[in-house]
């Protein structure tokens, strides 16, 4: 009698089945490499690619590992500015490309084409909230980089510790930048995880693992050996390469769905909720995402470390000017794709996030051209999640080390141990965060979007009003705060996500400006400076 299969449960899976699923794959692509050198045809039933292609994606996976290499290598000094900020010297090509590579992560891919293939043309608003992150940049980037590089700044809150002269403050906002981080990097890692799962059917809670474990792997060890240089230099690489599958991604959608045009009108005659114009709260919800995408987007901490990084302020304008038209080059195609696998594929019953790459197995089996269109985009799938885990693993990891530990060390560490203890904390976060990911794989992308946003907004009134507003006073900026997280956290976590269409962080930021602004109108005695 045959020995029963070990159970696979939805939060965990036991060792033997990965293991067997290992094997299986291993065997498999033996299968195919005989195959191909005997002229046969390759299949696809459990791997997405034959070996060539998985030789190039082992090659370019590999290549940044190299390119880590080389940052240890060009390392000039053993500090904390070199080390996270690469001793601000990233000129006008490098810190466009990482930018752009970092803003546009596996949420484009997945979440995007997900939740419009759900609701339609309703989320034609990514478009308008990714450019307004750009206009938000507008109002920090210039004085604060001119800021950092008087002030040695390397984290967010070296600006708050200078602006407000608070350890306190400084310390509750960088626990919210870590907190929102982290949920971001769980958010990349899953979506490494519903890649694989949709490329490879045949065994997808397997895959959705080692996908997820592949992708942890190769950035810790890229990020520690390099650190902010070697993020730079393979941002760059995967953001050239996230330019080209998104054209890719157009070319393929047109030629398996035919035209936009035919696409809506059947969306209007099957499905007219998906092409409807929005109601009076639809409109609200809209002007919300806007609103709270367009003020947190800014505040990313990995965002700000690279206006901080930027060789010159002259540097840093000529990249947020390109940077305002590339959300027609990525997140446009994205809500395209929704659109059509809407209306072609109406009923499939793969989950929305996962339907980009359903669409791409079937263009897979259509033959060489088909292969070739899928293989690049699954190394723009790669680039999208990879840049951005980096980048988010690195500023955390430097979060942690200057703001959190370093004042607790009193002096007694130098620059050398607080690089030692981020390493220890980027390989201790991608570890836990690589196991939530695998636990939790059936949480929804944008959910895991909203919750990082509405902690993000919170920190607006110390960074815009702190840069522009003299005025504005420690003690109504850090009860603001307080009050802001209160009501944003005490709303979702009572189901209300949106009240009136309006994000429950907008209206926690609604009460936190108020006081903020309200607080340092009153007469007393200015912040000591």
């Amino acid at each position: 009698m045959a020995a029963p299969s070990p159970p696979v449960t939805r939060h965990g899976y036991s060792c033997r089945a990965v293991g067997q699923t290992k094997k299986q794959i291993a065997s498999h692509f033996l299968r195919q490499w005989k195959s191909y050198r005997r002229g046969k045809p390759v299949t696809t039933n459990v791997l997405p690619f034959g070996p060539i292609e998985l030789t190039l994606i082992a090659g370019y996976l590999a290549s940044l590992i190299g390119l880590g290499w080389l940052g240890l290598r060009a390392r000039r000094e053993q500090s904390l500015q070199d080390f996270y900020l690469a001793g601000r010297g990233i000129g006008f090509v490098v810190l466009l490309l990482t930018l752009y590579a970092t803003q546009y992560s596996g949420n484009t891919l997945f979440a995007f084409t997900g939740k419009t293939y759900r609701i339609g043309y309703a989320w034609v608003v990514c478009l308008q909230f990714m450019t307004a992150i750009v206009v938000f940049y507008l109002l920090l980037a210039p004085r604060l980089q001119s800021l950092s590089r008087h002030y040695n700044f390397v984290t967010p809150g070296d600006y708050l510790q200078h602006r407000f002269g608070s350890r306190v403050l400084s310390v509750i906002c960088t626990l919210v930048m870590v907190i929102a981080l982290t949920n971001f990097l769980l958010a990349q890692l899953k979506a490494m995880g519903e890649a694989m799962r949709g490329f490879v059917p045949a065994h997808p809670d397997e895959a959705y693992i080692w996908g997820v474990v592949m992708l942890a792997g190769v950035i810790v060890i890229y990020e520690t050996l390099g650190g902010f240089r070697a993020v730079a230099w393979t941002d760059a690489i995967q953001g050239s390469v996230l330019m080209v599958g998104f054209t890719a991604l157009l070319v393929m959608v047109f030629r398996e769905f035919g035209s936009l045009s035919d696409a809506t009108e059947w969306l209007s005659r099957e499905k007219p909720e998906m092409t409807a114009p929005p109601t009076v709260i639809g409109a609200c919800h809209w002007t919300s995402w806007v609103l709270l995408v367009g003020i947190g987007g800014a505040l990313y901490p990995q965002a700000i470390q690279r206006i901080y990084a930027a060789r010159s302020a002259a540097t840093l304008r000529k990249s947020l000017a390109v940077m305002v038209f590339l959300p027609l080059a990525t997140t446009l195609i994205a809500v395209i794709f929704g659109i059509m696998a809407a209306a072609h594929i109406p009923n499939s019953q793969a989950q929305a996030d996962e339907v980009l790459t359903v669409v791409c197995h079937q263009i897979q089996q259509q033959g060489m051209f088909g292969r070739v269109l899928v293989a690049i985009l699954f190394a723009a799938v790669l680039a999208a999640l990879m840049s951005t885990a980096d980048s988010v693993l690195l500023s955390v990891s430097s979060m942690v080390t200057k703001d959190l530990y370093a004042p607790l060390a009193r002096g007694k560490a130098d620059e050398r141990q607080l690089m030692r203890v981020g390493k220890y904390c980027s390989w201790f976060l991608i570890a836990t965060a690589t196991i939530l990911a695998i636990r939790w794989k059936d949480t929804d992308l944008v959910t895991l979007l909203n919750r990082k946003f509405d902690l993000l907004v919170q920190l607006a009134p110390a960074f815009y009003l702190g840069l522009h507003w003299p005025q504005l006073k420690l003690k109504p900026t850090l009860v603001g705060i307080l009050v802001g997280l209160a009501v944003a956290v005490g709303l979702t976590a009572n189901g209300h996500g949106t009240v009136v269409g309006i994000h429950a962080g907008l209206w926690g930021l609604l009460a936190n400006a108020a006081i903020a602004f309200g607080g340092s109108r009153l007469k007393g005695p200015p912040d000591p400076r």
